[in-house]
C-alpha cells in the first residue's frame, strides 16, 4: 500500500494503523517516489531474524572453507583500526 508522506503528516501515525491493517507494508510516497517503509513490528523481527539466519549461514560455510583467521583481541582490535 502506498500513501504520501503529506497524507502522515496531516493524519499523523494513525494512518500507519489503518494502512497496516490491509496489507504488510506501508510505503511513504515523497515527491512522486517511494521513499520509505512502515513494517509491524512483528514483521520486522521476521526480517531481522531472517538476515541473522543468512549470516550465520554465511559464517558456518567460511569456517567450512577454512576461510578465517584466529588471533588475540588486541591484533584485532588493530586491523580494525587499521581498516578504517
Amino acid at each position: 500500500m502506498n500513501i504520501t508522506a503529506n497524507e502522515v503528516k496531516t493524519k499523523g501515525v494513525s494512518i500507519f494503523d489503518e494502512a497496516l491493517a490491509q496489507s504488510e507494508e506501508v510505503f511513504i510516497n515523497v515527491r512522486g517516489k517511494n521513499k520509505f517503509v512502515v513494517l509491524g513490528v512483528e514483521r520486522y523481527n521476521e526480517f531481522r531474524a531472517n538476515e541473522l539466519d543468512v549470516a550465520y549461514m554465511q559464517t558456518m560455510q567460511d569456517i567450512e572453507k577454512g576461510d578465517y583467521k584466529v588471533q588475540k583481541a588486541k591484533q584485532h582490535l588493530q586491523d580494525l583500526i587499521d581498516a578504517l
